[in-house]
């Protein structure tokens, strides 16, 4: 293939995705959606997904990408923050269905407890959220068996949400740092 024949295949692939799942994207949608917007009614969606956090494979899904001069003697690691492209699938295995990914950072930012900033997106890859994503922002107290983030926003058919994110640990090794969460998501949007 030519420069100009893949010129022109991703010039239509880019035409062809305007849309996310019947949602029209771009400036003008959006407006002429929020023009509507007083006569939506606002809808409660519940999601339930696991999400992979693997730091010690040879293709990790989560990297270190700054830490501070104290963080290795850190018991709680303060100062270490984390990208993560984590894969969000139906069930807590490994090999359970892929229905996103949790793309974002999580930072340790507590000296006496371990405590997490997370900020990420949750992008739905499957079904009739494929093309969707919620943004969580908030503390994960990452060992109390359940923690309560919220959800800050979205886009596609979460345009405007807000929001719960309830999390718990179901898998954690303590060596490799490699852990599995399941999330409960309640949200509201229109």
């Amino acid at each position: 293939m030519g420069k100009i024949t893949i010129i022109l295949l991703l010039s239509s692939t880019i035409i062809a995705m305007p849309m996310v799942m019947g949602m029209a994207e771009g400036p003008k949608a959006v407006e002429e959606w929020f023009s509507k917007l007083r006569q939506k009614k606002e809808k409660v969606t519940r999601l339930h997904f696991f999400f992979h956090d693997t730091v010690s494979s040879t293709n990790p899904t989560a990297v270190t990408v700054a830490q501070a001069n104290g963080t290795s003697k850190s018991p709680t690691l303060f100062g270490e923050t984390v990208v993560m492209d984590d894969p969000l699938t139906v069930g807590p295995e490994h090999n359970s269905k892929l229905v996103g990914r949790a793309q974002g950072l999580y930072s340790s930012v507590g000296l006496e407890n371990i405590a997490l900033l997370m900020t990420m997106n949750l992008v739905f890859t499957e079904g009739k959220y494929n093309g969707s994503t919620l943004s969580l922002l908030g503390k994960n107290a990452a060992l109390q068996m359940y923690r309560e983030m919220p959800i800050v926003g979205g886009t596609g058919v979460f345009r405007l949400a807000r929001g719960i994110a309830t999390a718990k640990t179901v898998f954690f090794n303590a060596t490799s740092l490699d852990a599995v969460v399941e999330y409960n998501v309640m949200v509201i949007h229109y």
